[in-house]
């Protein structure tokens, strides 16, 4: 038979039919990550990669990071996150293994710091739970600066180890047999 209608529902008969498929609507997605990333200039390689953040209240929606590390990040003026951090970030708080490279400045202490912490989640009394190894002792007394801002109020402990004979006296005669 013949269907009659008017040229009105002849359009919404169409639109109806149009409906955004789910393969559609995850292409539209990736596209949006991509020219995120493109304009952040953001390079990444792999397969079933997190996508990046566009700002720190972010990591309390998704992530649920701790909110006095989130006050703490606000408290140290870090308002934006730098590309670095909006991908290495979540690549990092999913768990994922991460090989970086960003210019001096670039907030790259930061991106690994705070997935740290919010891995840790809480101060527990199991002796060292991460460990740092720094080239330098100027990046190490950089790197304990930072997680000391970031983790101020949460109860975490952060101690930084230039000797070994230190270390023992620090944290008594048994600690290389704790840790």
């Amino acid at each position: 038979g013949i269907k009659w209608m008017s040229s009105l529902e002849a359009k919404f008969e169409d639109a109806k039919d149009k409906k955004p498929t789910a393969e559609k609507l995850e292409r539209l997605r990736r596209e949006k990550v991509n020219r995120f990333r493109n304009r952040h200039k953001i390079n990444v390689h792999g397969t079933d990669l997190p996508d990046p953040i566009a700002t720190f209240d972010q990591l309390q929606k998704e992530y649920k990071i701790h909110p006095k590390i989130m006050e703490n990040i606000q408290a140290a003026g870090f308002h934006v996150p730098t590309p670095i951090q909006m991908q290495a970030i979540p690549v990092m708080l999913h768990g994922r293994e991460l090989l970086a490279s960003a210019p001096t400045g670039s907030g790259k202490t930061l991106a690994f710091c705070i997935p740290l912490l919010a891995h840790l989640k809480q101060p527990r009394n199991k002796g060292f739970r991460a460990l740092i190894i720094s080239p330098t002792r100027e990046l190490a007394s950089q790197t304990h600066r930072e997680l000391v801002k970031l983790a101020e109020g949460t109860g975490f402990r952060i101690h930084m180890i230039h000797k070994a004979a230190e270390a023992a006296k620090k944290f008594g005669p048994k600690s290389s047999k704790k840790f």
